[in-house]
């Protein structure tokens, strides 16, 4: 059975998708769950237009992305934290820190799109990646120092 995906569905494909699945798991599982609809002709011109909209709408937040990384890219952040006599920090720098660092400076970043890949426990300048879209990565120089 053909059914068109209404959202993104793990290891079945991404909204919009005409995918072939068994008629059991269209009619009790994707169907019900509002997940898919049955891949009739009208349902096709729909699909269509809808990935018209969607790319349209992904367009006008790349666009957004980028400026906001254009921003974030003359930024630097200085956050300060207790530190040992070897530079080591008593504790770290997580995201939900410089993600308020960020808040601070007037930037809404979601905690969840730092990419760091595991906390500074040492001062120094870092790079931080954040992810503004699935396009657009934006670096944030983060120079963590010693507290005094």
């Amino acid at each position: 059975m053909e059914v068109i995906l209404r959202e993104d569905v793990p290891q079945l494909g991404q909204r919009g998708d005409l995918v072939k699945v068994k008629p059991g798991y269209a009619r009790n599982y994707l169907i019900p769950r509002k997940l898919a609809m049955p891949a009739s002709a009208g349902a096709r011109k729909q699909v269509a237009d809808m990935k018209a909209a969607n790319a349209r709408k992904d367009a006008r937040e790349k666009s957004g992305a980028e400026s906001l990384a254009a921003q974030l890219g003359e930024l630097t952040l200085t956050l300060t934290a207790k530190a040992g006599e070897q530079d080591q920090l008593f504790g770290s720098v997580t995201t939900m820190d410089i993600a308020a660092a960020l808040e601070a400076k007037g930037f809404n970043i979601d905690r969840r799109t730092i990419e760091l890949e595991e906390p500074i426990k040492t001062i120094g300048e870092y790079s931080v990646p954040v992810r503004l879209h699935h396009d657009v990565i934006a670096a944030v120089k983060v120079n963590v120092t010693r507290e005094e």
